[in-house]
């Protein structure tokens, strides 16, 4: 066993599980809140986290809580909500992006030990109408570099490095699934943005890039279609 969701929970809610290795050899993983708010704040679980292990599931002796020892020596940051997409860009930051409540879906830039807030602030609010704080009303939480409202429904993300679209490169792509679209989002440093929406027509579940550059799109469903994106020729 490498690493094991703790603590244990019943339904369905945000499994959010990314997997990636970063440029440090370490293994990266978000483990999302499965729809349970406060456990996403909780230092002895490691819901609603980024998770940083070693390849073989030890803690990193230079992990930001390591100190503490168990569940929390795993954590680097706290406070997302569902995460479904991380990547790692040419100066070996991570990114990730997370579904909002009802509102205010993010892409946020990850630091070590930061708390990014949920569920005690948001851009977004509860599904059942009650209000959740905004980040500007508490500063001491990383706010998001980009905030959708309305949403994208974030699934699956790229950084993209390949050849085929020089234009692109050093840019994120998202797939969008209300939205129905891929998100185009370029970087200026420690800032991030929106610079463009490809409309798809269909859910997209997962974005990857091809060996040979091209972008794969992954619809959702169990109809779903493979898509593979190329330059006009």
């Amino acid at each position: 066993m490498i690493w094991r969701q703790t603590p244990k929970v019943e339904g369905q809610g945000h499994y959010g599980h990314r997997l990636a290795f970063g440029p440090d050899g370490k293994l990266w993983i978000s483990s999302s809140e499965r729809q349970k708010f406060d456990p996403a704040q909780d230092m002895g679980s490691n819901l609603g986290k980024i998770i940083r292990l070693n390849e073989d599931g030890s803690v990193p002796a230079d992990n930001p809580f390591a100190a503490q020892g168990g569940v929390t020596a795993q954590i680097w940051s706290l406070g997302h909500r569902n995460v479904l997409g991380i990547a790692f860009d040419a100066r070996g930051r991570l990114w990730e992006h997370e579904m909002g409540p009802r509102g205010g879906d993010e892409l946020n830039l990850i630091e070590r030990g930061g708390n990014y807030g949920y569920p005690l602030v948001s851009n977004g609010d509860h599904y059942d109408g009650r209000d959740i704080p905004d980040h500007a009303t508490r500063p001491e939480f990383i706010a998001p570099k980009i905030s959708w409202t309305p949403v994208i429904s974030p699934s699956g993300f790229i950084l993209y490095s390949g050849t085929l679209f020089p234009q692109w490169q050093g840019d994120g792509f998202i797939g969008g699934l209300s939205s129905k679209s891929l998100v185009r989002v370029v970087f200026d440093g420690d800032s991030a943005r929106e610079a463009e929406r490809f409309d798809m027509g269909q859910r997209i579940r997962e974005v990857e890039q091809g060996p040979d550059g091209a972008i794969w799109l992954l619809e959702d469903g169990s109809d779903g279609r493979l898509l593979q994106l190329r330059p006009r020729t």
